[in-house]
C-alpha cells in the first residue's frame, strides 16, 4: 500500500457523475486536496453506507477545498445505476473494471477480485498525505476522513483526536 511521501499514481477512468458517464483522471482534478476511496463493490451491504456518508458530508469536504473520488472495479453503467439507487451522488464514481489503479495504489485484493477498503488523502503535489485500509467488512469513519483532512490543511502538529479550534503543537517542532 502505497504511505505518505510516496507519488500517487495517475488514472483516467471513466466515471459516473450526476447520472453521466464521462471520464476523470487525477491531473484533472484541481482541488488543493484529494480524498481517493477505494471499495469492494456496488449494491453490496457495507459500501453504501461509505459512499452515501461520503455525499452528505460533499458540502465540508468542499469547504476544505477537498475533492472525493470513489473507485471500484465495478463498471461505469454498475455505478450509474447504483447512484440513481441511492438517490444520486454529489462526487463521481471511478470504474477500474480490471484493478489496475487498485493495483497501482497497492490495494488490490486478488483473493476477491476487488479493491480493498482504502482511502488516499492527496496533498496539492498529488503526494500521499494520509492512507488507511480496513478489512473489507469494516466500514471506514468518513468523519474521521474529514477530520485528517482539517488536520491536514492546519500545516500545524495535531494530536490524536484533534479537532478544528483544537490546541496544536508548537510550529518549531517537526512531529
Amino acid at each position: 500500500m502505497l504511505k505518505p511521501g510516496d507519488t500517487a499514481p495517475l488514472f483516467d477512468l471513466a466515471c459516473a457523475f450526476e447520472d453521466q458517464v464521462s471520464h476523470l483522471s487525477l491531473g484533472g482534478i484541481r482541488s488543493d486536496l484529494v480524498v481517493i476511496f477505494f471499495y469492494p463493490r456496488d449494491f453490496s451491504f457495507i459500501c453504501p453506507t461509505e459512499v452515501v456518508g461520503f455525499h452528505q458530508a460533499q458540502a465540508a469536504f468542499k469547504t476544505e477545498h477537498t475533492s472525493v473520488v470513489g473507485i471500484s472495479v465495478d463498471d461505469v453503467e454498475t455505478h450509474r445505476r447504483w447512484a440513481r439507487e441511492l438517490g444520486g451522488l454529489s462526487y463521481p464514481l471511478l470504474a477500474d473494471h480490471d484493478g489496475a489503479v487498485a493495483r497501482a495504489y497497492d490495494v488490490f485484493d486478488a483473493r476477491e477480485n476487488v479493491a480493498l477498503r482504502a482511502t488516499f488523502v492527496l496533498d496539492a503535489k498529488r503526494e500521499v498525505a494520509y492512507a488507511v485500509a480496513s478489512a473489507i467488512n469494516v466500514g471506514r469513519s468518513v468523519s474521521e476522513t474529514l477530520r485528517v483532512v482539517r488536520a491536514l490543511r492546519t500545516g500545524m502538529l495535531c494530536p490524536a483526536d484533534w479537532q478544528p479550534g483544537g490546541a496544536t503543537g508548537p510550529a518549531d517542532l517537526k512531529f
